[in-house]
């Protein structure tokens, strides 16, 4: 076998194999769920808060609108930690550097909790995004380390139903915590929250990320294993997609309270209704993937789930130019749109990941820094192009299903040419 013939497979491994240190786990359901809660970080330290913005304001002495700088500085930390955290993971392992994030996670969110000034919250609050992206990087990381490929698809398709679940409670639960207390309980509820992960850590997690594998951690280092993801085409091809796909929640996220309060004229309660359906539809539908898996191939699942995300895209694109069917038919087209997408994330993130077993936490975060800069773009621009009507949140959910096909039909063709080039080497 020629050297060129090796080195793709080494670069794309048919079917690795677990990692001997995931042998230990006593349950599969307690990883899974592990690895759910600590990457639900994220999603708890945006939403579950946000019923206290008025409240925090006035308890602060802050000009109106402030509260949304500590959600901004949040979503900062997070992107800037995904980075950071990611070199450190495949460097010293994925164990060590979770536990010390989820304890810095735990307590940040205390000291956001006795924070006296709208400046030191804005400032925790910072440092709890960076901690809170350890969860977040590590958590896929860890899951690329023990599973192959086909396997990682179902994991994440279960990691969803953990994550998904967190956005539809967390406001909620904000909400219902504040009738014991002040805004502060809610961070410390998140503390206690991150200090029982925690303990839950320390007692069911190994370390997935062998020694031989690690690699060496300085800047020079760190910037050639970004550089060549950047310049690798299965790597950008497949995340770029996922991007785009999450982009559609962040455009369907930004603009639904408005568009379906306001311009629709939907009730508070059936707005909740409506918008925990969708999260139902999603989460359900990646469920349903892990059975697919077992049948059919991740990347078939994958092109099928963007070639229908892109024909729903397209209709809910005519359905708000032309108003047929009106509010029920265009929400119809959003449930299927966005239900889509639990088929194609979590494959999607397992062909990501899956050509780097050695640099996964690299992988991982610059992975994730994609989706969270695309993903705040779209959210962006359809706050930029409101008109009052469906259109912009349609127009943007249809940009974005026509370039999550056309980089899957494109990094496919491009994956089917290796294999079949590899294949012809061998049997030269």
């Amino acid at each position: 076998m020629s050297h060129g013939a090796a080195s793709k497979f080494v670069n794309e491994p048919a079917s690795p194999a677990p990692s001997r240190s995931a042998a230990p786990f006593r349950s599969a359901f307690r990883f899974i769920l592990l690895l759910g809660l600590v990457d639900a970080f994220g999603p708890l330290g945006i939403d579950m808060y946000l019923p206290a913005f008025p409240q925090i304001e006035q308890s602060l002495n802050a000009p109106t609108g402030s509260a949304e700088l500590t959600l901004a500085l949040f979503l900062a930390g997070l992107g800037v930690g995904q980075i950071l955290f990611g070199p450190i993971s495949d460097r010293f392992g994925r164990r060590l550097p979770l536990l010390l994030g989820t304890a810095a996670y735990a307590i940040a969110s205390l000291i956001c909790a006795f924070a006296t000034s709208i400046e030191s919250l804005i400032a925790a609050r910072f440092l709890m995004g960076l901690a809170g992206s350890t969860g977040m990087v590590i958590a896929r990381a860890i899951v690329r380390d023990s599973f192959n490929e086909k396997e990682s698809a179902r994991v994440y398709s279960m990691l969803m139903l953990v994550i998904g679940i967190a956005p539809i409670i967390s406001p909620s639960l904000g909400a219902w915590l504040m009738q014991f207390g002040d805004w502060q309980i809610i961070f410390h509820a998140i503390a206690l929250f991150s200090f029982a992960c925690l303990a839950f850590a320390l007692i069911d997690l190994p370390e997935t990320h062998p020694k031989e594998r690690r690699l060496p951690l300085n800047v020079i280092t760190i910037t050639q294993q970004y550089l060549g993801l950047l310049v690798n085409f299965r790597f950008m091809g497949y995340a770029l997609a996922g991007s785009f796909a999450l982009g559609q929640i962040f455009a369907y996220v930004s603009s639904a309270p408005s568009l379906f309060m306001e311009i629709f004229e939907m009730p508070p309660h059936l707005f909740s209704i409506a918008f925990a359906a969708n999260a139902i539809g999603l989460i359900g539908i990646a469920q349903v993937n892990r059975w697919l898996t077992q049948r059919f191939s991740t990347h078939t699942i994958l092109l099928a789930a963007m070639t229908g995300n892109f024909v729903v895209g397209t209709m809910l694109s005519v359905l708000a130019a032309t108003g047929l069917g009106g509010p029920p038919l265009f929400m119809l087209g959003i449930f299927l749109c966005l239900t889509s997408l639990g088929l194609i994330l979590p494959n999607a993130t397992a062909a990501v990941m899956a050509p780097f077993p050695k640099q996964a936490g690299v992988a991982s975060a610059l992975y994730g820094t994609l989706q969270f800069l695309i993903g705040s773009g779209t959210g962006a621009i359809v706050g930029l192009l409101a008109n009052g009507t469906p259109a912009p949140m349609a127009y943007t959910i249809a940009f974005c299903a026509f370039v999550t096909l056309a980089l899957g039909i494109t990094v496919e063709r491009k994956r089917q040419a290796e294999i079949a080039s590899v294949a012809a080497e061998v049997i030269s």
